[in-house]
Parts: C-alpha cells; sequence; structure tokens
C-alpha cells in the first residue's frame, strides 16, 4: 500500500512538474523575444508575474524536492498505519510552496525596481551586459561558500532533515514546509537570480538550472558538481565582463535600445 502511494505521489509530482514547463513553454512562444530576454518583469503585472514565477518553482523544484516529500509522506503514512494522527502530505507541500510564494513577490519588486533604475540612468547594452556577468560571478562565489554547503547539506538528506526538524499537527507540517523551503532557498537563490541576465524566460537557462539543482541534491557527488558549476559561472561571468557580447541578451538589450 505504502509503495502505490508513494508512486502516486511522485506520478503527481512529476504531472505537475512535466505541466509547469508545457506552460512555460507555451508563454515563452507568445512573449516579444526581446521583452522575455531583457525586461525584468517581462512587461507583467504583479499578479501574473507572481502566478508565471510560481510555475517556474513547481518546474524547477518539485523535481529535487520529490525525495523530502516522498520521506515526509512516509513517515506519515506509517503514523497512520499505527492508528495514530496524520497530516496529508500535501500540508507540508504547501508550507513549502508558500517559501517560494514570498520569494516570487520578492523577486518582482526587485525586478520592477531595477527596471526603473536601469531607465532612469539609461544603461548602455554593455554596462547593461556587464551587471549582468557580475551577477553570475555572485552566483559563482555562492555556490563556494560555506552556507551553500550547509543548505545543500539539508536538503541531500531527507531523513536527517525529519529526525532533526519533525513536527506534530497540520501546523507542524506547516513549518516543516516552510524550513524545508527555506533550506532549498538558500541553495539555490543566487542561481535563479542568475537566471535574469540569462533571460528570465530562456527555457534553455531554466533547463539547465533546473539540472543543476537536481543533481546537486541527488546526485552521489551533489557538493563537487556544486563546486564544479560555481567555477564555470565565475569564468562565464568573468568573460562577460570583458566580452559583454557573450552574454544571451545582450543582443536583444540592444535591438530594443535600437527601436
Amino acid at each position: 500500500m505504502l509503495t502505490l502511494q508513494r508512486n502516486i505521489i511522485l506520478a503527481l509530482l512529476i504531472a505537475a512538474a512535466a505541466a509547469a514547463w508545457a506552460l512555460l513553454v507555451r508563454q515563452q512562444t507568445g512573449m516579444d523575444a526581446g521583452m522575455r530576454m531583457v525586461s525584468p518583469t517581462m512587461g507583467m503585472t504583479a499578479a501574473l508575474f507572481l502566478a508565471v514565477w510560481l510555475i517556474m518553482m513547481i518546474a524547477m523544484m518539485f523535481p529535487a524536492a520529490a525525495p523530502m516529500i516522498l520521506t515526509f509522506h512516509q513517515v506519515q503514512s506509517g503514523k497512520r498505519g499505527r492508528g495514530q494522527a496524520f497530516v496529508s502530505t500535501w500540508v507540508f507541500v504547501a508550507g513549502y510552496m508558500l517559501v517560494w510564494t514570498a520569494t516570487g513577490v520578492l523577486a518582482f519588486a526587485a525586478a520592477a525596481g531595477a527596471e526603473m533604475l536601469a531607465g532612469h540612468v539609461g544603461l548602455s547594452a554593455a554596462t547593461a551586459a556587464r551587471i549582468g556577468g557580475a551577477l553570475l560571478m555572485a552566483a559563482g562565489a555562492y555556490q563556494l561558500s560555506p552556507l551553500k554547503d550547509l543548505c545543500l547539506a539539508k536538503c541531500r538528506t531527507p531523513i536527517g532533515f525529519i529526525l532533526t526538524s519533525w513536527r506534530d499537527g497540520q501546523l507542524g507540517a506547516v513549518r516543516m514546509g516552510l524550513q524545508h523551503g527555506l533550506f532549498c532557498l538558500g541553495c539555490c537563490w543566487l542561481l535563479f537570480l542568475a537566471l535574469f541576465p540569462l533571460g528570465i524566460m530562456n527555457i534553455a537557462a531554466m533547463a539547465a538550472v533546473t539540472l543543476l539543482v537536481f543533481a546537486e541534491k541527488t546526485f552521489p557527488y551533489g557538493e563537487l558538481i556544486a563546486k564544479v558549476s560555481g567555477v564555470a559561472l565565475l569564468l562565464y561571468g568573468a568573460a562577460v565582463l570583458v566580452f559583454p557580447q557573450a552574454l544571451p541578451t545582450f543582443q536583444a538589450t540592444d535591438a530594443m535600445m535600437m527601436n
């Protein structure tokens, strides 16, 4: 019975992620190329940006979060089998998604502020690209930081998280989801920030970040993968500082400024 339940939950998580990817591809094809590659808010209202952001998080984070979600379900299923009070796994997932909802609000505020500042200052395409390069280098440096190591260690050990962070009841499940979401955020927030210079609706960049996050959290040498990716981001960011044309958003920025 437990195996069947786990398979159903896993199938639902995969289906949700697949549906989210399909929506993102559809959204990308329906947007102006320059807008989706250059504008941090992609010309969206706050509500629409948040909706797209949550779809992105489902697409990008559900695969990596699946081991923790399944472990939570296993424990709750055991409590149910013993006749004890149990909590639906989706309560934990709701707490987890609250973190990414709040992050989306902050992301929109930062994106809108960056747009206003860029419009006021009048940055050249090369300067904007070099700022993007600096963000890529910051993401790379964070991949090599002790804080990244700490958060990644928490995300890579579902059983360890359960043993050290367990809370009973529905409120406890929400708190656990929030806590695990914060650790995931601690692992990935600068990788998501790097999507802005790469193109916030750049499907290839999103897919690369998704694969990286999944590999960091689930592969045997996840910590080493994080370090290698950090070095790669540092080198790529440095290259963009010297050759701003190396950033995929550079041509789109230049074209929009000429129109």
